[in-house]
């Protein structure tokens, strides 16, 4: 386990959440890891309190579990509940974007734009860990013009439960090219004003990325039982 410095803060428990969360997203902590309060607070030198409340914020998006007699795991999610939280995403952020883009100015796109050139910097140097972070960046670049704060918090949530099997898409898949054409045309479509093909598109976006690892998954499935 990495050797992590003291926090000296004073948001100690947003600083331990984000630091976690990070850990977790990168994979550093894998599936079904426990994380142990008086290991963790010793590591980030805070007392167990700010660890407490930041497992508490990170079971309620789904990160982790507690569980009774075990304490905190790194939640594990099936296919099928990744491809829900996926077709829920398509919901959302299809929505969300048909309300920004008639509000779009020229610093949004231009955020987006950065974001994508990052993007594609860290596709090409197979920067696997800021995958996710990157991709969710960019999305929610779009989407905050329709000022609709509590569904952005709710697709933020989404993208943090979603942000490893992104991630394992695009690396297993070799769908690097494919994901930056696909960001590139939605960025087109909403600097052209047009909500409702940009809207149609981000769903289909969403749902091939979770067609792809589900066929994915499954050849490895039928391959490790040939084995």
């Amino acid at each position: 386990m990495t050797t992590m410095q003291p926090i000296k803060r004073q948001t100690l428990t947003s600083a331990v959440t984000e630091s976690l969360r990070q850990r977790i997203l990168s994979g550093e902590f894998p599936d079904g890891q426990q994380l142990r309060q008086e290991a963790l607070s010793n590591e980030y030198g805070v007392s167990r309190v700010p660890v407490r409340e930041a497992l508490r914020q990170l079971e309620a998006e789904g990160l982790i579990q507690i569980i009774d007699h075990k304490g905190a795991l790194v939640s594990k999610l099936s296919l099928e509940d990744v491809l829900e939280l996926l077709e829920i995403r398509a919901m959302l952020e299809g929505s969300v974007l048909k309300a920004a883009i008639p509000c779009h100015t020229k610093a949004d796109h231009d955020l987006a734009q950065q974001t994508l050139r990052e993007f594609e910097q860290a596709l090409r140097n197979n920067d696997v860990r800021h995958w996710g972070e990157l991709n969710s960046r960019f999305h929610l670049a779009l989407y905050r013009a329709a000022k609709r704060p509590n569904t952005l918090a709710l697709i933020e949530q989404l993208h943090n439960k979603t942000d490893r099997y992104t991630r394992m898409q695009i690396l297993f898949t070799r769908t690097m090219e494919r994901a930056h054409e696909e960001h590139s045309k939605l960025l087109e479509l909403s600097r052209q004003g047009k909500a409702d093909e940009a809207s149609e598109f981000i769903r289909f976006h969403i749902l091939s990325a979770g067609h792809a690892l589900e066929d994915y998954l499954r050849n490895q499935t039928q391959q490790n039982a040939l084995s």
